[in-house]
């Protein structure tokens, strides 16, 4: 674990925020030099801090109107290994997030649709076809509020 000071941590809320942003913009704001910030960003990078730069897609306007969460309880029955599971379920372009969980279920997993019927083809035809695949809950998203991280 890396020690953040106050301008670490006002740096990591920054990118959070906008992960494109310039070192020079960024030290601007932070009352910092572009290369001090740079080095600063350079080291939160090396200690393993950033995992990588993502995209945030708005999903309905590539025409994904439907979120679904889903939880996947495995039948006890076969003992289908996990990893068979976790190796099928993230073959399916449909299902965004796969989540080992601990608790009612042994999976939660994240998917879009276009719309409920094509929702139902793809539980129907894909996710109830995968190896072990027991009990199954379905939550329709209906909003989604986006938080600042832990340090924000």
């Amino acid at each position: 674990m890396i020690a953040l000071d106050e301008i670490d941590r006002a740096l990591v809320r920054r990118l959070e925020a906008d992960s494109q942003a310039s070192a020079g913009a960024l030290g601007r704001e932070l009352g910092l030099s572009q290369p001090a910030c740079w080095r600063r960003i350079q080291r939160l990078r090396e200690a393993g801090l950033f995992r990588g730069a993502r995209l945030d897609l708005d999903l309905a306007r590539l025409g994904f109107g439907v979120t679904v969460f889903l939880g996947i309880k495995l039948a006890a029955r076969g003992r289908v290994s996990l990893e068979d599971f976790e190796r099928a379920v993230s073959a399916i372009p449909e299902v965004q997030i796969v989540e080992h969980v601990l608790g009612l279920f042994d999976y939660r997993l994240r998917v879009v649709a276009r719309d409920l019927s094509d929702f139902e083809r793809v539980l129907r035809r894909r996710i109830m076809t995968l190896p072990g695949v027991g009990q199954v809950e379905a939550n329709v998203m209906l909003s989604e509020e986006r938080r600042p991280g832990p340090l924000g």
